[in-house]
């Protein structure tokens, strides 16, 4: 291999980690919520906040699996009272639950399925959107030195004494 295309290799292969190098301290807020619209948690590895991962994908995992639960219950009880409704009496539940019953447990299912929906939605919205603000915190620097300093002022051109306020962010 000639040495221009060495050099044009490593030219081309360097680059990116040059500049990858100089961005490591700031982070994109618009890449981290894209990632986490993509790929739950993605944004939060993308933020280095790892630990949120597990946390993500409990809250979307349970969401969906209460939605499927609860949609397989309205479903049968559905589907049970409607055989009733039109003269078929051959269910599991025939000495279990009356007419009302199975209205009342068909309404609780369809209202659960759609609270879990609810959660599911509100659990993959909180992750975008906390990707986005690690993204914006990620290098915000907290001093140790937070103080605020109070001393008396002499002000001789006006002959007023007063306070001075002095904060150290």
């Amino acid at each position: 291999m000639s040495t221009l295309k060495q050099i044009v290799i490593i030219f081309f292969v360097g680059i990116p980690f040059v500049i990858s190098a100089q961005k490591i301290n700031k982070k994109s807020p618009k890449r981290a919520a894209i990632y986490s619209t993509i790929l739950p948690g993605s944004g939060q590895v993308y933020t280095e906040k790892y630990w949120k991962v597990p946390v993500i994908y409990a809250g979307l995992i349970t969401s969906a699996y209460y939605i499927r639960e609860s949609q397989e219950l309205y479903d049968l009880y559905k589907e049970t009272f409607l055989n009733r409704s039109n003269g078929i009496y051959n269910d599991e539940f025939l000495g279990t639950y009356t007419d009302e019953n199975l209205l009342t447990l068909t309404n609780h299912y369809r209202r659960n399925r759609e609270v879990s929906t609810l959660l599911f939605l509100l659990t993959y919205t909180l992750n975008i959107v906390d990707a986005s603000v690690n993204a914006h915190l990620f290098d915000y620097d907290v001093s140790e030195d937070l103080s605020l300093h109070i001393q008396p002022k002499y002000f001789p051109i006006e002959n007023i004494t007063g306070l001075l306020l002095s904060f150290n962010l």
